[in-house]
């Protein structure tokens, strides 16, 4: 006998299904060997793209979120000016410096036309009068626009207003 046994019937077909085990069965090892390397070779360096992608995202969002704090940081140094600037004694103040006085009782306009109120000229005697040194130094030509002169020359040439109301 043999190497081999013989196989009969059932055991017989199946195993002429199977692939015969020798030389050649080795040779087609090598493509799935080298097709496994590829494989692996190429998710490595697939993952390393990856990886790499996702550092270079992150240093971007760590920029980001710098700028967004020094943004954040900004705004509220400014907002705070505004608050500074826009409080009623601070206001006050400015106002003072400007030459301007509070003003007397309102009169309001129906819409009719009625007045209805009595209305007071601001008095510049009820509170004491600030100038700025600016606004003693323009002449009403070279003054901003929507500004109004102060000072005695202004006096003398700005007309009194009507206390009559009119329509």
């Amino acid at each position: 006998m043999g190497g081999k046994p013989e196989l009969k019937g059932r055991a017989a077909r199946l195993a002429r299904l199977l692939p015969p085990v020798g030389g050649r069965g080795q040779a087609a090892r090598a493509p799935f060997v080298l097709l496994v390397v590829v494989l692996l070779g190429g998710g490595l360096i697939g993952l390393l793209v990856l990886n790499s992608a996702m550092s270079e995202g992150s240093f971007q969002l760590d920029d980001l979120k710098q700028e967004t704090k020094e943004l954040t940081d900004e705004e509220q140094s400014l907002q705070r000016d505004i608050d500074a600037y826009s409080a009623p004694r601070a206001l006050q103040r400015r106002a003072r410096e400007l030459g301007m006085v509070p003003g007397g009782d309102p009169a309001f306009l129906a819409p009719d036309g009625t007045v209805k109120g009595s209305p007071s000229p601001a008095s510049a005697a009820a509170t004491p009068l600030v100038i700025a040194p600016e606004a003693l130094t323009q002449s009403p030509a070279t003054a901003p626009p929507g500004t109004e002169p102060t000072g005695p020359a202004a006096t003398a040439a700005t007309p009194a207003p009507n206390p009559t109301p009119g329509r």
